[in-house]
């Protein structure tokens, strides 16, 4: 039995499945971050429901990696400088600013607009990938990409993308969306770095630990000028927050990078939406249309077609200072 349960651990780690079902459970839990956020908007201010969410995600983190430390060196085992410079990028891009800019967003451009420019974040990916990784970008990748992005526009536009965005336009909070995609494409880059020689958790929870007291700063500013009102609504969506999309997502993105690596991992960054949308339709009542079930079709195919003939990375060996 000893053995046999050994063989189904070491299959199970092997199985690249299990990466694609752990990058799905971050996108599902991300996007049940999104509907809160949207409901509570008028409530509590982007920076602060931030810092919340992040300073008990940072607790879990704290337990977590007591209990896992024990298991073996590699938890144990101390940072390069190059390492920690590395933890404070993902820190800054994608536990501080990328969530404080994707809110910020919202108050000056349409949900529509940030749902299609949170299409492209594979192919923002892609490209860092390939400049700074070193990763090749081959035809059933850029084409799984592609795929996904049009199953995007067409989801958020009802079939008419073309006329939606003319009239919509591109304005700041446009901009600020674009920004924030970029720099979650940074935060996923670097994770991947990080993950070569430390576990998903120890990256994960270092790097939130690194953003916190900016965070806190920033609410603390935010606070004086837009002070949150603490309803039993605010405070058990926070805890939400701060467990599911926040520690269990994270947790669940960074080992599903660091066993694909970050190109076929953000091929299905695009299924974000799709859950949005269910979530739409069985929590706030709203409608499912021909257009958005094929996009979501589309939005599915194009990330399996891209995580299961996209191009591996390259052998990569053990980097030190």
């Amino acid at each position: 039995m000893p053995a046999l349960r050994t063989i189904s651990v070491s299959t199970l780690q092997r199985d690249p499945r299990v990466a694609y079902l752990l990058v799905n459970l971050a996108t599902l839990l991300w996007s049940s971050n999104v509907a809160l956020g949207r409901l509570l908007r008028d409530q509590i201010g982007p920076v602060t429901l931030t810092a919340a969410r992040f300073t008990l995600g940072s607790l879990l983190f704290a337990v977590l990696l007591q209990r896992a430390s024990p298991r073996g060196h590699a938890e144990r085992s101390p940072f390069t400088r190059r390492e920690l410079l590395i933890l404070g990028g993902m820190g800054l891009s994608g536990v501080f600013t990328f969530p404080i800019l994707l809110y910020f967003s919202l108050r000056y451009t349409t949900a529509t607009n940030v749902a299609l420019i949170n299409g492209t974040g594979p192919l923002l990916t892609l490209l860092l990938a390939a400049a700074f990784l070193g990763e090749r970008v081959n035809l059933a990748l850029s084409l799984g990409g592609l795929i996904s992005l049009t199953g995007v526009a067409l989801l958020i536009s009802g079939g008419t993308a073309t006329g939606q965005i003319s009239i919509l336009g591109f304005n700041r909070g446009d901009g600020l969306a674009l920004l924030a995609v970029a720099l979650w494409g940074v935060y996923s880059i670097l994770g991947r770095l990080a993950t070569r020689r430390h576990s998903s958790l120890r990256v994960s929870a270092i790097s939130a630990w690194m953003a916190l007291p900016l965070l806190l700063v920033a609410a603390i500013l935010e606070w004086r000028v837009n002070p949150p009102q603490l309803t039993p609504q605010v405070l058990l969506s926070a805890v939400y927050i701060g467990i599911f999309p926040t520690v269990i997502a994270f947790l669940s993105w960074n080992e599903g990078v660091r066993r694909v690596g970050p190109n076929q991992a953000m091929a299905f960054y695009n299924t974000l939406p799709v859950f949005g949308a269910m979530l739409g339709y069985f929590f706030l009542g709203e409608t499912l249309s021909a257009q958005t079930l094929l996009g979501g079709l589309l939005v599915i195919g194009g990330g399996l077609l891209a995580a299961l003939y996209g191009s591996r990375p390259r052998n990569e060996r053990s980097e030190r200072d």
